[in-house]
């Protein structure tokens, strides 16, 4: 397929040009695919109706090899002639095998007990096969990352602004654990979908004609060889609840990727520098950042990711919508649900992404030193009201901010206000020494940043590993 002749940016930018990740999901996530799993549960049925006992096991492994013979090309062929697509589908197997077979292609089955299984049953595995081992490696690289600089200080920002000093272990740490709340949530949600084989309306009229009083029972068996979650109820589509939780819980790990990737992009702004792209610094390397500065280097991997969450995190909205259906169903959402498999394919691409920007850059820890000790001073306040308290100081917090401010007036530093006040001074010498060298050098009031980034880099080592397990 030329990338070139396509309407969609993500199949010409991304999802195409990129040959690796193409071949890793393209098995799930393409037109073909979508074909190849819905003869796949055409397949499934046959085997359990023989296993049921209404055909023999010779002529369901007769439809399952047709099933699996089947191409994209000759049911496409098939519905622009018939206008059906499940039905062109089994047209198609249906001429592959004999007369004896044909009745138990698609027997008791509507449309929707396809196209709902195959769905969730391509979600679900290109969810464990392609998406939860991306983001085990990306949750990897930031668990490598915090423990490498679990030590390594930095100047704590909030509002843009310098705050308290932290370690960059320990802002990493953050998103370790934000994105491996996330995976486990994506992990369940794609557990949780649930397939449907319960007739036209939902009632299993058709399959109480062979099983009168636990018609249910055959959906279940159906729904177990097919490895999804078997429904409560439903109309004559599935219940759309689970696909929406599964596509937010791909949404909110977005979310967390885009805050990350802005965090990231913005230490590597010229007035902070305190991360470095190694890649785009070789001197060998031949990426352009502007096409006119030729010095510029520019976080484009950290900005893509946030860019395309940006495209894509509104379509949540479309997955919403599709939760209503009127009466048994109608077909407005034939359409739009088709693109939750694009969703899947943009985000995948988008730790892919990231995986590649976090292995090309590298803290600067002699910057983080650089910045912090320029700016730390004014720090100092925030332990100096704590400990004025602490040792009994009536109006703490308004002295320290008082201090502060006469400080930066003046130019001067606030640790040399806080010695030359003679009314702190009772205060002060109720202090201990370490209590009184953090008011002389509050680059080391890092509070527990260390020792929290190692704990939150063990507990989500432990758990990746049962992930794998």
């Amino acid at each position: 397929m030329n990338p070139f002749d396509t309407a969609s940016p993500l199949d010409a930018r991304y999802y195409l040009a990129d040959e690796g990740f193409f071949k890793q999901l393209h098995p799930f996530v393409s037109e073909s695919a979508q074909v190849k799993y819905l003869a796949r549960v055409e397949g499934a049925l046959a085997e359990v109706l023989a296993e049921r006992g209404v055909c023999t096991r010779e002529q369901a492994a007769e439809i399952v090899t047709a099933c699996a013979a089947v191409t994209p090309e000759e049911v496409y062929e098939e519905e622009s002639r018939i206008q059906h697509n499940i039905r062109a589908l089994v047209n198609c197997i249906r001429r592959k095998i004999g007369p004896q077979a044909r009745p138990y292609v698609h027997l008791f089955a509507t449309s929707a007990d396809i196209m709902d299984s195959a769905r969730a049953l391509s979600l679900k595995e290109a969810t464990e096969r392609v998406v939860v081992p991306f983001l085990r490696d990306l949750l990897g690289q930031l668990i490598r990352l915090a423990r490498a600089h679990a030590d390594t200080p930095q100047m704590g920002r909030t509002h843009g602004q310098h705050a308290v000093p932290i370690t960059f272990g320990f802002a990493v740490a953050l998103y370790v654990s934000r994105l491996g709340q996330r995976l486990e949530t994506i992990i369940a949600a794609a557990r949780r979908l649930p397939g449907k084989f319960a007739g036209a309306v939902g009632a299993y009229n058709a399959l109480s004609l062979l099983h009168p009083q636990r018609p249910a029972d055959l959906e279940a068996q159906l729904m177990t060889r097919l490895g999804l979650a078997v429904p409560e109820i439903s109309s004559q589509v599935v219940q759309p609840e689970p696909i929406a939780d599964f596509v937010y819980s791909l949404a909110s790990c977005w979310g967390v990727m885009a805050n990350l990737a802005d965090d990231f992009r913005h230490l590597q702004r010229s007035e902070i520098r305190e991360l470095r792209d190694r890649k785009a610094e070789d001197p060998k390397s031949e990426v352009v950042g502007s096409s006119t500065m030729p010095h510029k280097i520019n976080p484009k991997d950290f900005e893509n990711v946030k860019s395309l969450w940006k495209a894509y995190m509104p379509r949540l909205t479309t997955v919403l919508l599709d939760q209503v259906s009127e009466h048994q169903r109608d077909l407005t959402n034939s359409a739009s649900s088709r693109f939750v498999t694009e969703f899947v394919a943009a985000f995948a691409y988008g730790v892919h992404r990231l995986k590649g920007a976090l292995a090309s850059i590298e803290p600067d820890a002699a910057r983080m030193r650089e910045v912090l000790e320029a700016g730390k001073d004014p720090v100092t306040a925030e332990p100096l009201y704590v400990l004025l308290s602490l040792a009994g100081h009536p109006d703490a917090h308004e002295q320290a901010r008082v201090l502060a401010r006469q400080a930066l007036a003046m130019k001067v530093t606030l640790a040399q206000l806080i010695q030359a006040d003679a009314g702190l001074r009772p205060y002060l010498e109720r202090l201990s020494p370490a209590q009184q060298s953090i008011l002389k050098d509050p680059a080391g009031y890092v509070g527990s940043s260390s020792q929290t980034a190692h704990e939150t880099c063990a507990r989500w080592e432990k758990r990746l590993a049962e992930m794998r397990s």
